[in-house]
């Protein structure tokens, strides 16, 4: 194996200069292996095909022989050795302009050169070329398909190679005594924990059962593995078992999104400032990343030294993707960009077409899919499920002790097509082969690296709250409350935060590409983020005309969570016990607890502390007294404690609401416009699951309740390698701070 250079600072990758040794790097990395001699032959059978069919149907392009088409390939494919590293420097240089311009044009030019070069082949110009070249690329990726030559597998192999130093660069070392430093000189063993957002480990059991995750299973059948279940505590939101999982606290995180009485504004987890804001109040610089960690993609950094594509760090200038030598190398790889815009596109159609389905077939509980929603979903599962993977790989090769990656594509797509559907299983069983890949690079990097998969939360199905009664909750809340200035925030965003994640990473770089960016975003970005979907404005709409002056907030703010709701009177000031609304609302809150549609309602008492009222009983939290019917029976047994916590944050909700649960289809009922949710109790939801290494005991208990209990286990495991000897002095973290 290669050694590997020191990685760059992110300063040092943000800058020109950086980006131009990445660039000289990346010039000298072609490697030629046995196994990329075998792909060849195969590609030039297949090329040699693809080429005379495309001669066969494209005008302005001729052949005079066969024997000359074959030729051609061969020329094509040296043209491909000798261009693809200048053109990837070239990429580097100039940033994610280059990536994105000079990925698409690259394949255009390799071919038309290759082309031109070659004799008995006539091509009329360089549109001809770009329009031939697309065709190969797309033909050549079908029959790759077609004859099982493994794409992703070529692909990853070629960003192993491009991470690693060149013979230029050993060279160069050499020559001025430089010992480069080798990845895993320590003897340490690494850990890549993979969170598969929003897997329910009875989904998980399934799969592995029936072997249609085949990595998965495999691991779990030959013992190396074992897998079981964890209860994510209510909240079940991706924001609040992140922040328990990479840091270890969560407290003062009532829901995904939250309006904070104090400040009189709404903090939302996957807009930048506001995730900056929540991982001060939860770090204390001791986070599951803080020994030579990386996060990636994730919304909290873990305290990692590297964050990409993290949205807490994306406020203060920590931006870590910058011109990636790795996904650079990724997008110019023959078949890396072309193949991965026209998945896009396939991944649109195909949405289109499940969900028209779904309309057809008459199929229940369902949403309209449409929109935006058809963009995001091609943009997760085919974009940035290859750049998380590419940026993955990137890490292991330079030998980051820890890597914390999360995929959201099973989450994003049981959203809005069900958590059973065959197209979101269709996208777990893409996951798995996310796992097979990694697992491969493993076996080429220097470092050991063992594989942890988790979900944060699970997921529950059922009609929506306006589906299935005909109002929105915020109507009922409104109605009964006789309330004319109600402020809802209920839409659905957590789809966006990814998106706007490397949009914002985009717009902080320098050069042309951030230039355009920041120009064409302008209208969206605040706080140094990048905004697109409806969250901003309701932010905006929830802070009122003046957060400070109490009588320009609107009278109530009504926060959707998946089916948890929950409801803040913002004119009055502190947290509303039932006495005090009953003065000013008599009625409301045993009227809301007989709603149809309404499973419980969480409130202060001024007598007993925080209570649960049903509409046939109620659960008293501090002392356990159930007076009639238990509303918490038909939940999981640490609903009570989970509810009782949450009650003592001191910006919790003046109510918090759960919907209707069905026991018999085990549905229940979102209150934002979702066929698939989670953040309160029933179903699937609260029901997470975790896959580790067999030999590693469960030393914080057999069954973990809670994001921080995982991550107390998660970081012993770290320890028991060897790793968080040195970290720096633990500093106090901001719990419950509003």
């Amino acid at each position: 194996m290669t050694t590997t250079p020191a990685p760059a600072a992110a300063g040092e990758q943000g800058s020109t200069s950086g980006r131009w040794r990445l660039a000289r790097s990346l010039l000298h990395s072609t490697r030629w292996t046995v196994g990329s001699l075998l792909r060849f032959l195969i590609t030039w059978v297949m090329g040699t095909v693809v080429l005379a069919i495309i001669i066969r149907i494209l005008p302005g392009i001729t052949a005079d022989d066969w024997w000359d088409i074959a030729f051609a390939v061969v020329l094509v494919a040296a043209v491909t050795i000798v261009l693809r590293p200048i053109l990837g420097a070239l990429a580097v240089a100039t940033s994610w302009f280059g990536i994105v311009v000079i990925g698409f044009f690259a394949q255009a030019v390799i071919v038309y050169v290759g082309l031109i070069l070659s004799p008995g082949i006539h091509i009329d110009g360089f549109g001809t070329a770009l329009v031939a070249s697309w065709l190969y690329a797309i033909m050549g990726a079908l029959g790759a398909w077609l004859m099982l030559v493994d794409d992703d597998s070529a692909l990853l192999a070629h960003v192993v190679r491009s991470a690693q130093p060149s013979r230029f660069a050993r060279r160069r070392a050499r020559r001025k005594g430089i010992t480069l430093p080798v990845p895993g000189a320590d003897g340490l063993d690494g850990v890549v924990f993979v969170q598969l957002d929003g897997v329910p480990w009875p989904l998980l059991q399934v799969g592995v059962a029936s072997g249609d995750i085949p990595t998965i299973s495999r691991w779990v059948r030959s013992g190396t593995h074992v897998m079981r279940e964890w209860t994510a505590a209510i909240p079940c939101t991706t924001p609040v078992s992140q922040a328990g999982i990479l840091h270890g606290n969560n407290d003062g995180m009532p829901a995904f999104r939250w309006y904070e009485k104090d400040s009189g504004r709404l903090l939302v987890a996957n807009r930048p400032a506001d995730a900056a804001e929540i991982e001060s109040r939860v770090s204390d610089r001791h986070g599951l990343l803080a020994d030579d960690g990386c996060s990636i993609s994730n919304l909290f950094s873990g305290d990692a030294e590297i964050n990409m594509l993290s949205m807490a760090g994306m406020s203060e200038g920590r931006r870590g993707l910058g011109p990636s030598r790795s996904y650079a190398s990724f997008v110019l790889h023959p078949f890396g960009f072309t193949r991965a815009f026209f998945l896009t596109i396939g991944e649109m159609v195909k949405e289109l077409h499940q969900g028209w389905q779904q309309e057809r077939r008459g199929i229940e509980p369902r949403i309209h899919r449409h929109g935006s929603y058809v963009l995001l979903r091609a943009a997760t599962n085919v974009m940035l499920r290859d750049l998380n993977m590419a940026l993955v790989a990137e890490q292991m090769v330079l030998g980051r002790r820890a890597i914390y990656v999360d995929f959201v594509d099973y989450d994003e797509i049981a959203h809005h097509a069900g958590p059973l559907r065959s197209e979101s299983i269709a996208s777990l069983v893409g996951l798995d082969q996310v796992v097979e890949s990694l697992e491969r690079v493993a076996e080429q990097v220097n470092r050991r690296y063992h594989f942890v998969l988790l979900s944060d939360h699970g997921q529950s199905q059922g009609p929506t709250f306006l589906q299935k009664y005909g109002q929105s909750l915020e109507d009922v809340v409104s109605e009964l409350a006789d309330s004319q200035d109600t402020v809802a925030v209920t839409s659905s965003i957590e789809g966006w935060g990814p998106v706007n994640a490397f949009l914002t990473d985009l717009t902080g770089q320098s050069g042309m590409a951030a230039s355009i960016a920041r120009r064409s975003l302008a209208g969206r970005s605040q706080d140094g983020g990048v905004g697109l979907g409806p969250g901003d404005r309701e932010a905006a709409a929830a802070q009122g005309e003046g957060a400070d002056a109490t009588s320009q907030r609107p009278e109530l703010v009504v926060v959707g969570s998946g089916n948890l709701g929950l409801v803040w009177f913002a004119r009055e000031p502190g947290r509303l016990t039932l006495e005090q609304l009953e003065e000013l609302h008599p009625g409301l809150v045993g009227a809301l607890a007989n709603h149809p549609g309404v499973g419980w309602v969480l409130v202060q008492t001024a007598s007993h502390g925080p209570v649960v009222v049903g509409a046939n009983g109620l659960h008293r939290l501090v002392d356990g007294t159930i007076e009639g019917e238990d509303p918490l029976a038909p939940f999981v047994a640490t609903a009570a404690p989970d509810l009782l916590r949450l009650a003592g944050f001191g910006n919790a909700a003046d109510l918090f609401v759960g919907s209707a649960f069905e026991p018999m289809t085990d549905e229940v009922s979102a209150f934002e416009e979702l066929v698939g949710c989670h953040g309160g109790l029933g179903g699937w939801q609260t029901s997470a699951m975790l896959v580790h290494p067999a030999e590693w005991p469960m030393t914080e208990a057999e069954h973990l309740h809670g994001a921080p209990a995982l991550h107390r286990q998660l970081v012993r495991w770290l320890a028991d390698l060897g790793h968080r000897t040195d970290l720096p002095e633990r500093s106090p973290a901001g719990s419950d701070v509003v």
